[in-house]
């Protein structure tokens, strides 16, 4: 937006804290390149516009303010003679996006003078070429600095979450090795007694009925609920250990806490013994142990590779390697996967409380990069609350906020002090110990959640109770393409 032009002031454009060391001939060039405007109260250039013009403050007041979502922020306000915004990284040339980085807009009749940003650009090289050099080394180094940092701490969190994974794995699945070497024993056994039984002396109808009993308790193990609590169990064994020490069974005390884990009880033990000579009872209780021996081995390799399966699904939910970048997802289910993946090191101690909504819709997003930001507030989180202990509750909540959705991250930590609350978003901060932060956690997430999410990350915080706040457009804007990080 252009402004009044008005005459141009050496003497008033030398005063300014930018110009005042600068030489009588360059002053003239400044008067003569650029100009001097008046704007009334209002947008002064926007936001994402290309970036044309070098703005000084000469009178008035201004605010810059930037996109946050579908809100503008501001962050800063000034009436400070000689502030400056607008074109001022023109000396970089092509090799950065020459556009505003936030908008400007002037709060009560200003004047500004006005440098255009090729004009602006000349003078830097031709007068300060050194500092040009310094400056261009500082922004570059700094960048590719940060994205050096930003892929070591991606690597160092992709570490993380294999060991955790292969910690999560390794138990299930070294629980269905073992089930597995116990059930080729036991198969054994049965085939043993199996050649015990058709030596002895049972009858026809004898085995017929054994082997309908056998039928009927595989499937009673099969449904077997296995809740009783540790003092149910142990009456319910010397139950079954009496009954079978009166029927004159060897190893009861053996027998009796496998039939119970089973869900078997001494009247179950009255139909066998009704069923079967007294001769026979005990080959048959016996045959029948193996029976349910077996199929609870089998029940356990069940679990195992069930959880074995439901860790490699989370892990390709989390990591969305077989889906699309940009794609309409469900937040519950990737917190879900986040979470399983973390599981490890969020440890017993850590409480995990998840209050969900779960009529929200799904959403348009990039769901790795969003797995990305809850992996980074959840560590944050459960740092937080290990620098003070190792116990603690994370609450994982979810909810429509108007037209967002809200996903919140509460812990029981310390809490963010008030000092540093504002900085926290910025890159390299950190409040971790040497070595264990790179401070870019937070940056990288409101860069995923803000820059390409068009939503919010805030965060409110007292001690015991600190929030990380994300809220997410639930519809996508007609901007919505899929785009790299800058």
């Amino acid at each position: 937006m252009n402004g009044r032009p008005l005459p141009c002031s050496q003497e008033e454009i030398g005063t300014l804290f930018l110009f005042e060391k600068l030489a009588p001939e360059q002053i003239a060039r400044l008067c003569r390149d650029g100009r001097v405007e008046a704007f009334d109260p209002g947008p002064v250039y926007q936001e994402g516009d290309p970036a044309t013009c070098f703005y000084v403050l000469l009178e008035g007041a201004l605010v810059l303010s930037r996109k946050v979502g579908d809100d503008d922020v501001e962050v800063n306000r000034s009436s400070s003679r000689g502030v400056y915004a607008g074109a001022f990284q023109a000396y970089l040339g092509e090799r950065v996006q020459q556009v505003y980085n936030s908008s400007l807009r002037a709060t009560e009749p200003s004047r500004f003078f006005v440098l255009p940003a090729e004009t602006f650009a000349e003078i830097m090289h031709e007068w300060f070429p050194m500092a040009v050099h310094l400056l261009e080394g500082l922004f570059f180094g700094t960048k590719n600095i940060q994205q050096a940092v930003g892929q070591r701490e991606r690597l160092l969190a992709l570490g993380s979450l294999s060991a955790g994974l292969t910690h999560e794995l390794n138990n299930p699945a070294a629980a269905a090795v073992r089930a597995t070497a116990a059930l080729r024993e036991r198969v054994a056994g049965m085939r043993h007694k199996l050649g015990a039984i058709a030596t002895g002396p049972y009858r026809r109808d004898s085995l017929e009925t054994l082997v309908e009993i056998q039928e009927r308790t595989a499937e009673r193990v099969a449904k077997a609920a296995g809740t009783l609590s540790p003092l149910e169990a142990s009456d319910r064994e010397d139950a079954v250990l009496d009954w079978l020490e009166t029927q004159g069974i060897a190893d009861g005390w053996q027998l009796a806490p496998t039939f119970v884990q089973a869900g078997l009880d001494a009247d179950w033990l009255d139909q066998v013994a009704a069923a079967v000579d007294e001769d026979t009872l005990e080959g048959a209780v016996h045959w029948l142990n193996c029976t349910v021996e077996t199929e609870l081995l089998l029940n356990e390799i069940e679990d195992s590779t069930a959880r074995v399966s439901a860790l490699v699904t989370a892990a390709k939910q989390y990591s969305q390697l077989d889906r699309a970048p940009y794609q309409v997802a469900d937040v519950n289910e990737l917190l879900d996967s986040t979470l399983l993946m973390l599981a490890g090191k969020i440890g017993p101690g850590i409480t995990v409380v998840k209050e969900y909504d779960r009529t929200l819709p799904k959403i348009p997003a990039y769901p790795g990069e969003l797995n990305q930001v809850w992996t980074n507030l959840i560590d944050n989180a459960v740092s937080a609350m290990r620098s003070t202990g190792a116990e603690g509750t994370l609450t994982v909540r979810t909810a429509r906020d108007g037209d967002r959705l809200l996903v919140e991250f509460g812990d029981t930590g310390p809490g963010v002090p008030a000092e540093i609350r504002d900085r926290i978003f910025d890159p390299f901060f950190t409040t971790k110990p040497v070595g264990e932060g790179t401070g870019l956690g937070l940056d990288i997430s409101w860069r995923i959640v803000v820059n390409k999410h068009h939503g919010d990350l805030r965060v409110r915080s007292v001690p015991g109770d600190t929030r990380f706040q994300v809220r997410l457009p639930l519809t996508s804007t007609d901007s919505d393409v899929p785009q790299e990080l800058s």
